[in-house]
């Protein structure tokens, strides 16, 4: 029986950055120079296959740092922890590596700029995402206020509207944060902002190459884990681009092929925190149904690396 013809678009940039990249590798060297176990407070990034192969290697993640044993090394996430955690680990005498993503300990060095010279600053992210509670959590309670939407910022009240500072989440859709910008600075003229954009080169490189293929796909999926917001946010943006019939998987075998139908050109991408395996793991089951012809789109190409940290260069 002939198969129906698949073009597959693969979109690039897709699947690890950089930040996402160090942050397994701090685990991987940890487990190397300390043996097993070595904890890890929250997923080290949101997804469930890299958290899960790293388990079977010896990691055991935690909610909170009461739940690591005494003396034993202890790492903190690639999304940034509130400075309570690490002054934690220093009161229980931990053994401690922190993961955080220079790009979003940079969104945290801002707010402490900010704070010190005085300004209120407004945090544009979703409330409960643990990089929002990271960097709110860099600052006394108060200093730092969340909006969400252009409805949050109408009703937004700060102490000093001509003392105002903003920052982002390193994670958020280019777009729906350029009109939030907008608003915030239609309501506050004299805002400061940061000195480079706080949206992460990964984020932006990853939502251009979805908008590059949206309008010419039937469908298109989204390899990620659903509390990803990088990946959540590229279903949004390929769904504004022209392609309404966008889903986010995590695994291959989470795609519903009743809702996918049988599409001529399907798209394909993953976010910051899915690694390419994952990628060949659903091309490869595209081919077990279609006659598959791939065709990579890039936008750009990235060639960005972070130091690891100087305690496990030896490793």
């Amino acid at each position: 029986m002939t198969k129906p013809p698949l073009t597959i678009l693969l979109a690039a940039p897709r699947g690890f950055c950089a930040g996402v990249d160090r942050a397994v590798q701090i685990v991987e060297l940890a487990l190397a120079k300390f043996g097993p176990p070595v904890y890890v407070r929250h997923e080290i990034v949101h997804n469930r296959f890299v958290v899960e192969g790293l388990e079977r290697a010896g990691a055991v993640f935690v909610d909170e740092l009461d739940q690591v044993p005494a003396g034993a090394p202890v790492i903190f996430s690639a999304h940034g922890v509130p400075k309570s955690v690490p002054a934690e680990a220093e009161r229980r005498n931990l053994v401690y590596l922190d993961a955080t993503c220079p790009l979003v300990s940079k969104v945290h060095r801002e707010a402490e700029r900010h704070d010190a010279d005085g300004r209120q600053i407004v945090l544009v992210g979703h409330a409960g995402h643990p990089e929002v509670i990271g960097t709110m959590g860099q600052l006394p309670e108060g200093n730092v206020v969340l909006v969400e939407t252009l409805a949050d910022v109408e009703r937004l009240v700060v102490r000093d509207p001509d003392n105002v500072a903003y920052a982002t989440q390193t994670t958020l859709s280019v777009d729906d944060t350029a009109e939030i910008m907008a608003a915030l600075k239609a309501r506050f003229p004299n805002i400061t902002g940061p000195r480079k954009e706080d949206i992460c080169y990964a984020t932006t490189n990853r939502q251009a190459a979805v908008k590059a293929i949206a309008a010419q796909c039937d469908a298109l999926l989204v390899i990620g884990a659903p509390n990803s917001s990088n990946s959540r946010r590229l279903v949004e943006v390929a769904t504004r681009a022209g392609c309404a019939n966008a889903f986010l998987v995590q695994r291959a075998r989470d795609i519903d092929w009743m809702a996918l139908g049988t599409p001529m050109v399907l798209g394909i991408t993953a976010g910051a925190s899915a690694p390419d395996v994952l990628v060949d793991e659903v091309i490869a089951t595209c081919e077990e149904r279609f006659q598959v012809t791939r065709r990579e789109v890039a936008v750009t190409t990235e060639d960005v690396h972070f130091k690891l940290p100087r305690a496990l260069e030896t490793a």
